[in-house]
């Protein structure tokens, strides 16, 4: 398993590590973290925090889908090296998550025609899925020029 955490820090530092839903600055964010790659599958974890629930205990929907949005997102990144932008994202909601539970994010690239990217996703606490979503991304822009930016990071897949 290739070691990714200087591409996740390159990247955030490219953006001032502010970005809502991964960044280790922004206060309210998520801190999507503990990125890994195994067998072309991306995943990190967040713990949610009381104010991002809906009614009741739950974790509001629009967190979940933002979590998602964020790990396909990265699913890109980690093994095309390339930042997309949404066009469309599918999601299917299966089961209630709370903001106590302990959340793991994880992500596929399962198609890449020219810059669309197919990518689907889960969103899980301990071994089952609660949150499924898939997506067209679009790619904007290669890390070629970001990774430049930072240095010695290396720049092939892998």
């Amino acid at each position: 398993m290739p070691d990714i955490s200087r591409l996740v820090d390159a990247v955030r530092r490219h953006y001032d590590d502010g970005c809502f839903a991964c960044g280790r600055e922004n206060p309210i964010g998520l801190h999507l973290d503990d990125f890994t790659l195994s067998a072309g599958r991306v995943s990190a974890r967040f713990t949610p925090r009381p104010e991002y629930r809906g009614a009741g205990r739950t974790l509001h929907g629009g967190i979940a889908a933002t979590a998602l949005d964020e790990i396909l997102v990265w699913a890109g990144i980690l093994t095309e090296r390339v930042l997309t932008v949404t066009g469309t994202m599918d999601i299917r909601f299966r089961r209630p998550v709370h903001v106590d539970d302990p959340i793991s994010v994880s992500a596929r690239v399962e198609h890449r025609s020219g810059r669309r990217l197919q990518i689907s996703g889960s969103l899980d606490v301990g071994d089952e899925t609660r949150v499924e979503a898939a997506g067209l991304y679009l790619v904007s822009t290669s890390l070629h020029e970001i990774l430049a930016e930072h240095g010695s990071v290396r720049q092939d897949p892998g």
